[in-house]
């Protein structure tokens, strides 16, 4: 499902995640960094009897965004967008950042269309779960992190995993990211299942 464009991604996220819960059988939810936050406060917030977990990835703050690495760099690239366009963002991204990561960011980027600032500003903005909400999953959740990624902080992660009741965490490195971009739900995956063991 393509994204929502501008202001409206979260509301966008949320109804591909209602979609997906109307299909039979068991199923997990999830994310990467904004698309953690929204997967995790949608499974604290509805009771499903299919759900199995979520599957969590880069979490980038707890509750609200102030502060926050990733809402902070969000909003510089939505100024960047809207002073110079995408390739104005682009650039910047290619100029500090790993080639790999530049090219997955243009690329998701050109996803939202004219949307693309309206959209960076509405996931800085949106809070996160705070630990009340991340205390009351009552699924298994699994947390892959990043050792040494200052966007997303490995501490972040760790506060995640103490909140919530059946949570693991495990962790891997922007360099095995780059190199072998399916490690990241690998490293999520396995962290639920050692989640699941634990809660019998």
């Amino acid at each position: 499902m393509a994204p929502r464009s501008g202001a409206d991604v979260v509301a966008g996220y949320r109804a591909a995640l209602d979609a997906a819960a109307e299909r039979p059988g068991p199923f997990l939810v999830g994310g990467i960094s904004l698309g953690a936050h929204v997967a995790t406060a949608w499974a604290a917030e509805r009771a499903r009897g299919g759900l199995a977990g979520v599957l969590v990835a880069l979490p980038a703050w707890t509750g609200a965004p102030d502060g926050a690495p990733a809402a902070a760099a969000a909003r510089m690239t939505a100024a960047q967008v809207r002073s110079g366009g995408l390739r104005a963002a682009v650039a910047a991204a290619r100029a500090g950042a790993p080639a790999w990561l530049a090219d997955e960011l243009a690329r998701a980027w050109a996803g939202y269309g004219p949307g693309l600032a309206d959209a960076l500003d509405a996931a800085a903005a949106q809070p996160a779960p705070d630990p009340t909400a991340l205390g009351s999953l009552a699924v298994p959740v699994g947390i892959a992190a990043l050792v040494d990624d200052p966007v997303h902080p490995l501490a972040t992660a760790r506060t995640w995993a103490r909140a919530i009741p059946r949570a693991a965490i495990r962790s891997t490195t922007l360099a095995e990211l780059g190199a072998d971009p399916a490690v990241l739900g690998r490293v999520a995956l396995r962290a639920w299942q050692e989640a699941a063991r634990a809660g019998g």
